[in-house]
């Protein structure tokens, strides 16, 4: 059997002001028909710059690709542009990153996807209109119809991201290239999913490139895997041989970042730790985590949230009866200084309002949110100033919270400015160079754009500037849930390092409960704006009793 793509000796440069920057390095791989491959290595490492040379996506001024690309024994490098969009968009199709940034958000999900249809095949306006309606049923969207007609902003992360798939199957392609499909959804959805894509390829018998930073994930799917590392593959084998004998201690270290869920580890093995042979796997003792929780709970809590409701009220049109939406739904629960309490539950389960409520930045229905024994929902916009200051907020994606036209030490200082920080912008930007060392970053970042920046160094300056206002508490949303393993272990361990130095407390959510069992010492799940278990993190996970909890733990990707 021939190879549906064969790569050989791939390399890969962008011009940058006369310097050339290699960024691939004679790659050489094959994916079969009928086959998924896994492409896995940190952010940086080549993944999705290799397969952006393989749709022809790359910026022709400023990019050199030298190898061969053979699709079907057709060398798309040196195709014309016409002659490659004839193959790619109809036999090559790709699923991007990011569903809300792929996808218009002036044009309804329904006209996305047949503008697709419209472009590479001679279908009718109605059988346009009724294959777009097959394929919404085929990705399980619910109500497929109605789907049609809405735009990306009324769509949870999950269902655009099923847009996505639909638009990419469209036209029945022979090589689905997946990059980083499920990365910010929550796992249950991100369960869906791959079972999707798994049931199209048989039912379809297309070829999957199926591009992400977690091995366990590529575990779940695929038959192949290729491990990159800074623009080189450094391993690549059956699924299983990878897993069960990694030759490299790259890959080692990739499979043991992911916090293990059996046992509660100090400190996460970074690459980089494991790259040095000097990581010492050090475990909280029941005992150790018993005087913690002691001398925690004999104080007066930092935040109690009482009966909290946050209700949404939306009209399909002005003389509809208004819908009314339950955000959250009579939540209840204390942190204490110095703790972490986990926020975990699915897209719409309320995780990120009960953040945005707490932050004034939505507002409360009913309810009560006791701060340092003030009730935050009593207080004006003046009377809150303080506690905005107090109460800070690192964000899910760092990219879309920074100004693009600001350099980075200038949109830590702003925040700084306006809540009167330090004595004088001299010593504001010492403070900021000191933060953005202890962040693991330098001083020269200071004056550099966003754009130049990984996404792991920007979720530091997202941090970076949390910390700039000096707070008590800070609420981390979803803020390591679209890094990579490794990073994601970097940045972990760098935010509990800083509560320990800081005193600081977090109320962390996310969507990942091996994460969040990690990090937390209280664990709350949330269900449809309702609490379904509250208690120590590691009960819950050792003994959840909700038959919710239970799928959410059976829904985490475990590897082999």
């Amino acid at each position: 059997m021939k190879p549906i793509l064969s790569i050989q000796n791939l390399n890969i440069s962008f011009q940058n002001q006369q310097v050339e920057n290699k960024v691939v390095h004679n790659v050489s791989f094959e994916i079969m028909p009928n086959q998924i491959v896994g492409v896995v290595g940190e952010s940086g490492s080549g993944k999705s710059v290799t397969s952006m040379a393989m749709m022809g996506l790359l910026p022709k001024n400023i990019s050199k690709v030298k190898g061969k690309i053979l699709y079907n024994e057709v060398s798309l490098t040196d195709l014309s542009p016409k002659e490659l969009r004839e193959i790619v968009g109809k036999e090559i199709s790709m699923i991007f990153q990011e569903p809300m940034t792929s996808l218009n958000p002036s044009l309804t999900c329904g006209e996305q996807v047949a503008e697709v249809l419209d472009l590479h095949t001679d279908l009718s306006k109605n059988e346009i209109e009724a294959e777009v309606l097959q394929l919404f049923e085929k990705v399980k969207l619910p109500r497929a119809k109605k789907m049609m007609t809405q735009y990306p902003h009324e769509l949870s992360g999950g269902q655009k991201q099923r847009v996505m798939i639909a638009m990419a199957i469209a036209c029945k392609p022979k090589l689905l290239i997946a990059d980083e499909p499920t990365t910010a959804l929550d796992v249950r959805v991100q369960d869906e999913i791959i079972l999707l894509l798994k049931e199209l390829q048989q039912e379809t018998g297309m070829s999957i490139l199926f591009i992400t930073h977690d091995l366990a994930l590529i575990a779940e799917i695929a038959q192949q895997v290729i491990v990159m590392q800074k623009g080189k593959i450094v391993e690549q084998g059956t699924v299983e041989n990878v897993f069960l004998h990694p030759k490299e201690i790259y890959t080692k270290a990739l499979i043991n970042a992911k916090p293990k869920l059996n046992i509660r580890l100090k400190e996460l093995p970074s690459v980089a730790s494991y790259l040095q042979d000097d990581f010492k796997e050090e475990i909280f003792t029941t005992e150790e985590r018993s005087q913690f929780h002691q001398q925690l709970y004999s104080k007066q809590p930092l935040l109690e949230v009482k009966n909290l409701k946050t209700y949404y009220t939306s009209k399909n049109n002005w003389f509809a009866k208004p819908n009314v939406v339950k955000g959250v739904d009579d939540v209840s629960f204390k942190v204490y200084e110095g703790e972490t309490v986990g926020l975990v539950g699915e897209s719409g389960s309320g995780k990120s309002t009960i953040g945005r409520t707490i932050l004034g930045l939505e507002k409360a229905t009913a309810g009560e949110i006791w701060y340092n024994g003030v009730n935050l929902l009593t207080l004006n916009n003046s009377q809150r100033k303080k506690y905005r200051q107090e109460i800070q907020l690192i964000f899910q994606d760092p990219y879309s919270s920074l100004n693009p036209s600001m350099k980075v030490g200038e949109a830590i200082l702003e925040p700084m400015i306006r809540h009167g920080v330090l004595a004088s912008n001299s010593k504001r930007k010492e403070y900021i160079y000191q933060l953005l060392e202890k962040v693991g970053l330098e001083k020269e970042h200071y004056n550099r754009y966003p754009h130049e920046f990984s996404g792991g160094q920007r979720q530091r300056i997202g941090i970076a500037r949390a910390l700039a206002l000096q707070p008590k508490l800070i609420i981390c949303d979803e803020s390591v849930s679209a890094l990579d393993v490794s990073v994601q272990a970097q940045v972990l361990n760098l935010l509990n390092k800083l509560k320990k130095e800081f005193e600081f407390t977090y109320l962390f959510i996310s969507h990942d409960l091996s994460i969040v069992k990690f990090m937390s010492d209280q664990l709350i799940v949330l269900n449809q704006g309702k609490i379904e278990e509250i208690g120590d993190a590691d009960a819950i996970y050792n003994q959840p009793q909700k038959a919710y909890t239970k799928a959410l733990i059976h829904a985490i990707p475990k590897g082999i």
